[in-house]
């Protein structure tokens, strides 16, 4: 009996690209660069809201607004 042959999707890497990987340097680094914050206010976001990339986002820009 033969297996089906299963078919390669970009989902997948959609639903890698929505998160940012706290563990991982370079998408920290990316995160960092993007937002023009430090590495270290990366981690504590991803810490402090979750991997959810717009999520993240979010919370270093309203780090900018803070006042204080």
């Amino acid at each position: 009996m033969a297996v089906a042959k299963k078919t390669k999707t970009a989902r997948g890497r959609k639903q890698d690209r929505a998160r940012v990987a706290g563990g991982q340097d370079y998408e920290v680094q990316y995160e960092a660069k993007k937002t023009r914050k430090s590495a270290p206010a990366v981690k504590k976001a991803v810490k402090k809201v979750g991997n959810v990339r717009k999520r993240v986002e979010k919370k270093l820009a309203a780090e900018i607004r803070k006042p204080g």
